[in-house]
């Protein structure tokens, strides 16, 4: 049977190709509308059909072509700030077509789905770590929209009988170390990358959002989680699945917060190079401090991270972003 990764051209969903790849898995399927995503990020072994997750007939074809049992779905729109701008586009694109997708693979016959949800659901949680029984009061839209998409993925299981494992990351950031596949996306918000940016001279400076939180020093906290770490949590997650496992719904992170400030430091020490750091009022939607409560996903996953180390993941990113540069791949 094969697996069908959506968004698979894309930063997490190209490791989650190479994570299947690299586990033996005979057939993986990507749809990616190519929007973020880059055709090149992936080997030429694997299947890519581009267009929209929400286009049914394309889904529906696509399952039934290649015998798919499986569905990773990573396709969604993800930056916090643009969420709160444009409320509506990511109701659609987060919600509206994982509901489509949905139904389009329950009736096509898949039996298995994984779902790329995040700690943006919680809020701004009163205990950390945040365990995943914790209630859910997202505070942007598109923490609200994984929400809803959680909310569906779980009755549609109930009514038709597929298993499901959601995943909530909490902040992802690296490389593949091997090099293969990296954040390739040019405007990309995620803080690692924007640092080693600065760090390599891609950037005039970097902006710090908020330095009066309720943290040690003042700028957000966050569990930073490497991405082939990531990945291989969703592979174990459909061996699960496949070995018929009961559904579940785990956060995925290492259970330790680094402040902006201190990553920060961190690429400043890995490069050996300085750059301007500005900083600028809070922006709307951002949580002060959301660190992963992440015993449950090692005990029930059996997931062993690789890559915990926040050094080595700041020179991956940077060894990724050096290698774009090079390659012209922007």
């Amino acid at each position: 049977m094969a697996v069908l990764v959506t968004g698979g051209a894309g930063y997490i969903g190209s490791h989650m190709v190479l994570a299947l790849l690299d586990a033996g898995h005979e057939e993986v399927v990507v749809l990616d509308d190519l929007s973020t995503g880059f055709e090149w990020a992936l080997p030429p072994e694997v299947k890519l059909v581009v267009g929209d997750v929400a286009d049914q007939a394309l889904v529906t074809a696509t399952v039934r072509q290649h015998r798919i049992d499986a569905v990773a779905h990573f396709a969604a729109r993800i930056v916090v700030p643009d969420s709160v701008t444009d409320p509506l586009g990511y109701y659609l694109a987060n919600t509206v077509k994982t509901r489509a997708l949905i139904e389009a693979a329950v009736r096509a016959g898949v039996r298995h789905v994984i779902f790329s949800s995040t700690a943006a659901v919680y809020g701004e949680p009163e205990t950390v770590p945040v365990p995943e029984d914790l209630a859910t009061h997202p505070i942007n839209p598109y923490g609200r929209s994984k929400l809803m998409s959680e909310w569906m993925i779980r009755d549609a299981a109930a009514a038709h009988g597929f298993s499901y494992v959601i995943l909530r990351y909490f902040n992802v950031a690296g490389a593949d170390p091997r090099g293969r596949s990296g954040q390739s996306t040019p405007n990309a918000t995620h803080l690692i990358k924007v640092a080693t940016q600065a760090a390599l001279g891609q950037r005039t400076h970097l902006e710090v959002f908020g330095t009066d939180y309720p943290t040690p020093d003042g700028s957000c906290l966050r569990d930073y989680i490497q991405v082939s770490d990531l990945a291989e949590a969703h592979r174990v997650a459909l061996d699960h699945l496949r070995g018929g496992g009961e559904s579940l719904t785990l956060n995925c992170g290492y259970g330790r917060g680094y402040s902006v400030l201190e990553v920060i430091d961190v690429v400043k020490t890995v490069s050996g190079r300085d750059f301007e750091v500005r900083l600028s009022p809070r922006r709307p939607g951002d949580p002060a401090r959301i660190v992963a409560g992440a015993d449950r996903i090692r005990d029930t996953l059996g997931w062993r991270p690789k890559h915990d180390d926040l050094t080595g993941i700041v020179g991956q990113a940077l060894a990724w972003e050096d290698s774009l540069s090079k390659r012209n791949l922007r």
